[in-house]
């Protein structure tokens, strides 16, 4: 959650809703994105109200929501991790549903379709579809709703994948390079619209989407190998620069033609120098990849986490029980309706 002060208490609420007939022990965690509004305040207030199974995890700035996902990847302690949008379009309701899909189906990842999204035509929904799209041919993983966040995984397999920069939209993508894309599900999911708060997006992401998806190409299919990308582009651009200067060469030497002049002769130069450094990126590029392969495993977190609640190093302990009934009811307000207790 990012400045989402008005939706904690109808969200946290919504999510109890959801799971209290779950039968399996669960956790909500939080990710306060380093929130102005005082939006880490309204959710420790709730996380008193309900219980250590809501746990806090506050960042200590704004890093942005790929590093936030990342943080409460990290932090979630069970075998399934379900993700979705602090607010409230996605449907919490939906997460027990996708979890038994999930099984059912021996997915590894099941994502959300919001077939019938509640967004704008022209700013949200066209470019969305255009980017699903150009992600599912570049990618090769097809599916029709990259930038849903409400998804469920496997936790063994998600914390696999690291996520940087705003790669948050290509998960299924590196999901595909850790499992086959016949381990990757989609369902149909409820979404509705923006009833409190403002949206955090605009128009401007989808030239972001752009840039990201070369490197999401570079990553899938050279990150072990990075000469070979540098390394082709170096030999075409030679092999061009090469046969303009042999054909060059016949004209000035068994013509007898001046070639000084020729623009043709600096394209010639151009591409040669071209793929000279091209080809010494490819090698330099090699020599990182095996210093990055073989450097210690210690990952490098995008984030910094101010707070991360009540974890325990128990794992039996801050969690809500199979059919644990939650009685302190929210109102719209995130005010608590009624004082009670809990009973598992």
């Amino acid at each position: 959650m990012y400045n989402e002060i008005d939706n904690v208490g109808p969200m946290v609420a919504r999510v109890h809703e959801a799971l209290t007939s779950y039968q399996g022990h669960w956790e909500l965690l939080v990710v306060d994105d380093g929130s102005t509004d005082g939006t880490p305040q309204a959710l420790h207030r709730e996380s008193d109200l309900y219980g250590p199974h809501v746990r806090v995890v506050e960042l200590r700035r704004n890093f942005g929501q790929t590093a936030a996902m990342q943080a409460g990847i990290d932090e979630a302690r069970g075998e399934l991790i379900a993700t979705l949008d602090g607010d409230l379009q996605n449907d919490p309701a939906d997460i027990p549903r996708m979890i038994d899909h999930l099984i059912e189906k021996d997915l590894d990842l099941l994502t959300g379709w919001r077939k019938n999204r509640k967004d704008d035509l022209v700013m949200r929904k066209i470019p969305s579809r255009i980017a699903n799209r150009l992600i599912g041919k570049i990618t090769g993983v097809r599916i029709n709703d990259y930038g849903c966040s409400l998804k469920v995984y496997r936790a063994a397999i998600i914390k696999q994948v690291r996520l940087y920069g705003e790669m948050h939209r290509f998960i299924p993508a590196w999901v595909a390079a850790v499992v086959p894309p016949s381990r990757i599900g989609e369902i149909v999911v409820t979404h509705h619209a923006r009833t409190a708060g403002t949206s955090k997006y605009g128009i401007s992401r989808t030239f972001r989407v752009i840039l990201d998806l070369l490197s999401v190409y570079f990553f899938m299919r050279y990150r072990a190998r990075p000469g070979h990308f540098f390394g082709m582009i170096g030999l075409s651009m030679g092999s061009i620069g090469t046969l303009l200067l042999m054909y060059l060469a016949v004209i000035k030497f068994a013509l007898g033609e001046d070639i000084g002049g020729r623009p043709l002769f600096l394209i010639a130069v151009v591409c040669v120098i071209a793929a000279l450094q091209f080809l010494t990126t490819g090698v330099m590029s090699e020599l990182i990849s095996r210093t990055y392969f073989e450097s210690s495993q210690r990952q490098q977190h995008q984030y910094v986490i101010y707070n991360r609640g009540d974890a325990s190093d128990d794992q039996e302990a801050c969690w809500a029980a199979p059919g644990q009934v939650i009685v302190e009811a929210a109102d719209s307000t995130g005010k608590a309706t009624d004082d009670a207790s809990s009973q598992g």
